[in-house]
C-alpha cells in the first residue's frame, strides 16, 4: 500500500511478517552483496536476539561490512565470525562484529543506521609479544595496513578486519622492508604473523622496485587498463566502470581556491589527465600537459531534496576514454556555507584505494591555495606510466614463450580448458 522500501509478505493467516529492505544491495570490492542476506545468516547463529550489517568507511577507500548484534549473553566477535564463515562465502563474512545492548532506532522504530558506533580497530591483546626482530617487523606492518595500534603474532589479519586489497599492500610492504617476496594467498593461508613469518624466504627472488624511467614514444597500457579499454570500445561510453566521491563541505568555501586545489591535483597525478587514443586498434596513453586542460569547476545550485538526484546524474557521466581526461568534478551549493563536492573517476585511472590519497592531496592543496600558496609537497616518485612500463619488464611479452606472462596464460588455459564454450 505504501511504497516504503520495506521488503514483506502477508501468511496464511493475514499477518504481515516483515523481511528486510527492498534497496539493501551493496558493491563492495566486486561483489554485489545483499545486506538482508548477511542479516539473516547473523540472526541464525545461536544466542543472537537481533542483528544489522551496514558497510562503514570509517577511513577513505576502505569499505568494511560490520555486523552489529545484540546476544543472549556475552559471545566473543570471532567465534561468530567464524561461525559465518560456515554459511558465507568469505567475501560476505562481517570485517567485524559490533555487540550492543540494544540496536539503535528512528522515531519511527527502524534502525538508525547513522547512530550504529564505529568498530573497535584494537587487535585482541591475547596474542604473543614478538620474539624475533622479523615477527616485530610484521606485526608493525600488520597493524600499519590495518590501521590499528598494536598486533600480536597471534592476531589474525582477517579477523582484525584485512581484506583482498589489504592483502596485497601487506606483500608489498614486506618486499619493501624486508627484501623478499610474498605471496598474496599465503596470507590467506596463514593469516596470522606467528604463521607467515615461516613463510617469508629470503632466497626469494625479488622483483625490481617501480621506478621512473625514461618514456618510450609510445607508452603502452597496463593489462589491467587494456581491460577497461576493450571494455570501453565493446561496450561503448557508459557509468558503468565509474568511482564517485562526493564530500560534504560546510563553512566559508573558497571557490576559487578549490578549484586551483583541483587543477594541483590534476597537475600532481599524471593518471588523472591521461587519454587513451589508439592507433590501428592498438591503444596508448596519452598525458596531457596540465595547463593545456583548461579543467573547470562548475556550481550548480540545488535544494536539499533535489541533491540526490543531482548527485546520480553527475555520476551517470560517460567518459569518451579516447579523448576526455578521466576526471570530472561538480560543485553543488545548497546554502552559502553548506556545498558538496562531487569527484568522479573512471575505473581505468583509479581504485577504491585511490580515494584516500585523493582526497588528501586535494585538502593539502585547497589549504595552502587559501593562502594564496602552491602546495608544498614532495614530487610524486613514480607515475602510473612507469608502472606499465615496469609490468611489461617483470611479466615480460606475450610473444616470449619463457616469459612470465606466457606461463601465466599457458596456466589458465589449462585451467580453463575443459569449461563449456557457449
Amino acid at each position: 500500500m505504501y511504497r516504503t522500501g520495506d521488503l514483506a509478505r502477508w501468511t496464511a493467516s493475514g499477518e504481515l511478517t516483515y523481511l528486510g529492505r527492498t534497496d539493501d544491495q551493496v558493491k563492495l570490492r566486486g561483489y554485489r552483496i545483499e545486506l538482508g542476506e548477511v542479516e539473516a545468516a547473523v540472526r541464525n547463529l545461536a544466542g543472537i536476539r537481533q542483528a544489522a550489517v551496514t558497510v562503514r568507511e570509517d577511513r577513505p577507500g576502505d569499505r568494511r561490512l560490520i555486523a552489529y548484534v545484540v546476544t543472549d549473553a556475552p559471545t566473543d566477535p570471532a567465534t561468530l565470525r567464524d561461525a559465518l564463515r560456515t554459511t558465507l562465502p568469505e567475501h560476505m563474512v562481517p570485517a567485524a562484529v559490533v555487540t550492543l545492548d540494544t540496536l539503535p532506532l528512528t522515531v519511527n522504530g527502524k534502525l538508525d543506521r547513522t547512530a550504529l558506533p564505529a568498530p573497535g580497530g584494537t587487535a585482541t591483546g591475547a596474542g604473543r609479544a614478538p620474539r624475533t626482530v622479523r615477527e616485530a617487523l610484521l606485526c608493525d606492518l600488520f597493524a600499519e595496513v590495518l590501521g590499528v595500534e598494536t598486533v600480536g603474532v597471534d592476531d589474525g589479519f582477517f579477523d582484525l578486519g584485512g581484506h583482498s586489497l589489504l592483502a596485497t599492500r601487506l606483500a608489498s610492504r614486506v618486499r619493501d622492508e624486508l627484501g623478499v617476496e610474498l605471496p598474496v594467498r599465503s596470507v590467506f593461508e596463514h593469516p596470522t604473523v606467528a604463521g607467515l613469518v615461516r613463510r617469508l624466504d629470503p632466497a626469494s627472488e625479488v622483483r625490481p622496485p617501480v621506478r621512473a624511467v625514461e618514456r618510450p614514444a609510445e607508452v603502452p597500457l597496463s593489462f589491467a587498463q587494456r581491460r577497461l579499454w576493450f571494455l570501453g570500445h565493446f561496450d561503448g561510453p557508459s557509468a558503468t566502470y565509474n568511482i564517485p566521491l562526493a564530500l560534504s563541505l560546510t563553512g566559508d568555501l573558497d571557490r576559487e581556491a578549490l578549484a586551483a586545489a583541483l587543477r594541483d591535483v590534476v597537475d600532481r597525478h599524471e593518471s588523472l589527465r591521461t587519454v587513451f587514443p589508439d592507433t590501428d586498434g592498438r591503444p596508448r596513453q596519452l598525458v596531457l600537459e596540465a595547463s593545456a586542460l583548461g579543467l573547470e569547476l562548475p556550481v550548480t545550485e540545488v535544494t536539499e531534496d533535489g541533491l540526490p538526484d543531482a548527485l546520480s546524474a553527475a555520476a551517470c557521466h560517460a567518459f569518451d576514454l579516447t579523448a576526455d581526461v578521466p576526471l570530472k568534478a561538480d560543485l553543488f551549493a545548497l546554502a552559502p556555507d553548506r556545498h558538496v563536492l562531487h569527484l568522479l573517476v573512471h575505473h581505468i585511472a583509479a581504485d577504491g584505494a585511490s580515494l584516500a590519497p585523493l582526497a588528501r592531496d586535494l585538502s593539502t592543496a585547497y589549504a595552502a591555495r587559501r593562502l594564496a600558496r602552491t602546495p608544498d609537497w614532495e614530487p610524486l616518485r613514480v607515475q602510473y606510466a612507469d608502472y606499465t612500463l615496469w609490468q611489461q619488464e617483470v611479466l615480460g611479452s606475450e610473444d616470449d614463450p619463457d616469459s612470465k606472462v606466457s606461463a601465466q596464460l599457458e596456466h589458465w588455459r589449462t585451467a580453463l580448458a575443459d569449461l563449456p564454450r557457449s
